[in-house]
């Protein structure tokens, strides 16, 4: 008893000293920093994703832009949606042919044969034919299947007269363009001045106009890179004058896309569809 009324009379309980209990410090118990490298992993793991999922979509969308759109527009207009592009390929197979003998030789050659330093109206005149008449020491088939699918492609896109104006404009941006370095002569700028008497024909540059233009257009950067690696890239790598005229088409392509694009933003400008329409 006595010791009990010791221990009531200091307050001593046993359970600490005095009697007084540890009160509370309100720290949290930190969690345990993991140091293994485990966090840097899931955390690359989730952008890696993040890239993943975005690239998904980014596909997902230029196909539908580029392709199932394009093609539902074919269904819905049949062949006469494509026209130019037949029309075109027809054209190609045959000035050639027709330059393979030697009254059709003349007769295009009088037409269709541009050359830098031919007089600027003159060129102008036989800018038309020149578009389907290819160099004829290079492989006509091998191009073919480009000009069809730029044409059909910005037909099913474009229209008629949009695809035409854009092809056109494309491919004198390159031939004027060209006139102007032949000018300027040697240098970072310009060409040599026997380049004029080299022959300036083709739809070439025509058809990297459109591919760049519909890249822009439809929102569809794989095809814009696609364009810019195989048409800009050995133009750079390798300076001439179809290289510096693919260069310029492309140029002016991806301005005109761009304003086009900021035009049909705009509040009661046009839309894609209805440009497609």
């Amino acid at each position: 008893m006595g010791a009990v009324d010791g221990c009531r009379a200091t307050g001593d309980d046993g359970s600490g000293p005095a009697g007084r209990i540890p009160e509370p410090t309100g720290r949290i118990p930190e969690p345990a920093v993991r140091t293994d490298g485990s966090a840097g992993r899931i955390q690359l793991r989730a952008a890696a994703s993040r890239f993943t999922a975005y690239g998904k979509d980014l596909l997902r969308g230029e196909w539908l832009r580029i392709v199932v759109e394009p093609a539902r527009e074919f269904r819905r207009r049949g062949v006469p949606g494509v026209a130019l592009g037949i029309l075109a390929v027809l054209a190609v197979i045959v000035v050639h042919e027709l330059i393979r003998t030697r009254t059709g030789a003349v007769a295009i050659r009088l037409t269709g044969e541009v050359r830098g330093d031919l007089p600027l109206p003159l060129v102008l005149l036989r800018t038309p034919v020149s578009l389907v008449l290819t160099d004829p020491g290079l492989p006509v088939w091998a191009g073919l299947p480009k000009l069809f699918l730029a044409l059909a492609l910005a037909e099913l896109v474009l229209g008629r007269t949009r695809t035409l104006l854009i092809a056109c404009a494309t491919s004198l941006a390159g031939t004027l363009g060209a006139r102007v370095m032949i000018a300027l002569g040697h240098g970072p700028l310009g060409l040599p001045p026997e380049t004029a008497h080299v022959l300036d024909t083709g739809p070439s540059a025509a058809v990297a106009g459109l591919f760049a233009y519909l890249a822009v257009v439809r929102r569809a950067p794989v095809l814009a890179l696609l364009t810019t690696a195989v048409i800009v890239v050995p133009s750079v790598l390798r300076p001439n004058l179809a290289g510096r005229e693919h260069l310029l088409a492309v140029g002016l392509a991806l301005v005109l896309g761009v304003a086009a694009s900021v035009r049909s933003r705009q509040p009661g400008g046009e839309s894609a569809a209805a440009v497609a329409g």
